[in-house]
């Protein structure tokens, strides 16, 4: 099995070269470690690296598992000739290749974008919103919360946290077969703490979608200030919106806004999930408009 985490960076990297070289160089030394018959170069290609193990060790074949296979995209420093080329390297590396076996990576972002040809098409793409295959895993279901909250009773002198109180502030997604799921990171942070809360991370795309509302593309704003108040907002929820941040309508931006989690989409419409989302959004808002505004959408 190769597990390859690509969201971790070489100290002070400051190119793509920097980042990819690390991962090309330690594949290469733990190919030669461990398949030493193989007779593997320094200055190999890693994918001719394995294919020499392939060759010298009875067909040996492998496991991929690679994580947030979309985390460079997101980095000042990555030019779009690097994008390519980053493209071009898990294509090399995974496609048509007969020492793999299995290839499985984790991302936010659809393949499909990145690769404008054939590039990665051997990839079935599964999400919460489209697919129904695996949508369980994509965060805790009524049951795992019920079983969490159990061993919390049982472990916790003086519990705090209600079962509704979880309810009221992580669930409210939907997969596509239609049960509701709960953020399961915020539900752990909540039992492991003792303390019903915000958990919720500010940086990253939530930096970057908040640019969008600030400027008030596309009158996305008014559209949050309906759902503040409970009032679901029709959308054309497309994932590959998410693929870019140089949005430019609404259904873009709040497409985005589902993938990354910040909203919940059902049945032709986008909604806040949740208190813990609710609270991060009024808070934003509240700098810009007069809570007054607000409260007429209630009314």
């Amino acid at each position: 099995m190769i597990f390859i985490s690509l969201n971790e960076l070489p100290r002070k990297c400051r190119s793509y070269g920097q980042y990819i070289e690390r991962i090309e160089n330690g594949l290469i030394k733990d190919l030669k470690d461990a398949y030493p018959k193989a007779g593997i170069q320094e200055d190999d290609a890693v994918w001719d690296a394995f294919s020499a193990v392939y060759n010298s060790y009875d067909s040996k074949r492998f496991v991929f598992i690679l994580d947030e296979w979309d985390f460079i995209f997101h980095r000042d420093f990555v030019t779009q000739k690097d994008r390519e080329e980053y493209i071009d390297f898990l294509s090399n590396l995974l496609k048509g290749k007969a020492y793999v076996s299995l290839a499985y990576m984790t991302g936010i972002l659809p393949i499909a974008k990145y690769s404008s040809g054939s590039e990665l098409n051997m990839f079935l793409e599964y999400t919460m919103v489209s697919e129904e295959l695996y949508g369980e895993y994509f965060g805790f279901t009524e049951a795992e919360v019920d079983e969490l909250y159990e061993r919390f009773l049982l472990n916790q002198k003086n519990p705090r946290v209600t079962r509704e109180g979880l309810r009221l502030w992580y669930d409210g997604y939907h997969i596509r077969q239609g049960e509701r799921v709960y953020n399961p990171r915020s539900v752990v942070a909540a039992l492991t703490n003792n303390n019903l809360g915000n958990y919720w991370t500010s940086s990253g795309p939530y930096d970057e979608i908040f640019y969008y509302i600030e400027q008030n593309t596309a009158q996305v704003r008014e559209d949050l200030v309906k759902m503040i108040s409970d009032i679901p907002v029709e959308a054309n929820v497309c994932e590959y919106a998410a693929s870019s941040m140089d949005l430019t309508t609404r259904d873009e931006i709040l497409s985005a806004m589902v993938v990354y989690g910040f909203l919940s989409f059902e049945k032709g419409c986008v909604r806040i999930p949740n208190k813990e989302l609710m609270d991060r959004f009024r808070d934003m808002l509240m700098k810009y408009w007069n809570l007054h505004i607000i409260q007429k959408f209630r009314c």
